[in-house]
């Protein structure tokens, strides 16, 4: 809601900026999320954003950056490669599915901020310790991102896709593909190929 009145005159900083831009997010409005309107909820005039972020790309990276803080890390231990390797997929898909924001930012461009950065880390070290030389760890932390954002991104996409009574049989068949279990099974196989991979 508008505020009622002015802050005054440099009271708002980065930090305001993002808590406010998070907790649109967090109610489900990121696409009414707008400099105009967080700077309305702020109480100041839009230009004063632009002395703390870039413009909103630069706002919703860290925005993403921060939820996904919550969210990325496996219960399972690195050791148990594919377990955690599994988890850590599996918590990505869900996320970027239930947040557009960050479906968003990932297909926009590659996302390098701390927690992207730390997750990724944290994959090729379980690979590591899995055997896989540095160069193939990091070919197949990237084989399995791409793999879970795709699939995230098609997900997303067909999510309220709901089949006629018209709708042919192809059509319902394919759309199965796009379903959580799916996404278990396709990751399990690109697992076993990766693995097979490693022991040749």
């Amino acid at each position: 809601m508008p505020a009622s009145r002015r802050a005054a005159w440099g009271t708002i900083s980065r930090e305001q900026i993002v808590e406010t831009a998070l907790d649109v997010v967090r109610a489900g409005h990121y696409e009414q999320l707008t400099i105009r309107g967080l700077a309305s909820q702020l109480g100041v005039a839009p230009m004063s954003l632009y002395r703390h972020v870039r413009d909103k790309d630069d706002l919703l990276d860290e925005v993403v950056d921060r939820l996904l803080a919550d969210v990325w890390k496996p219960r399972a231990r690195p050791d148990d490669v594919r377990g955690f390797l599994t988890e850590a997929s599996e918590r990505l898909r869900r996320f970027l599915v239930s947040q557009p924001a960050a479906l968003r930012v990932v297909l926009r461009h590659p996302l390098t901020s701390p927690n992207a950065v730390a997750r990724m880390e944290a994959m090729i070290d379980s690979l590591r310790q899995a055997g896989f030389t540095p160069r193939a760890a990091r070919r197949a932390f990237a084989t399995i991102q791409t793999y879970t954002i795709g699939f995230a991104a098609l997900e997303a996409s067909r999510e309220r896709w709901v089949p006629r009574e018209t709708t042919d049989a192809v059509a319902r068949q394919l759309s199965s593909f796009t379903t959580p279990r799916q996404f278990a099974v396709g990751l399990q196989c690109l697992l076993d190929g990766l693995e097979q991979r490693r022991e040749t």
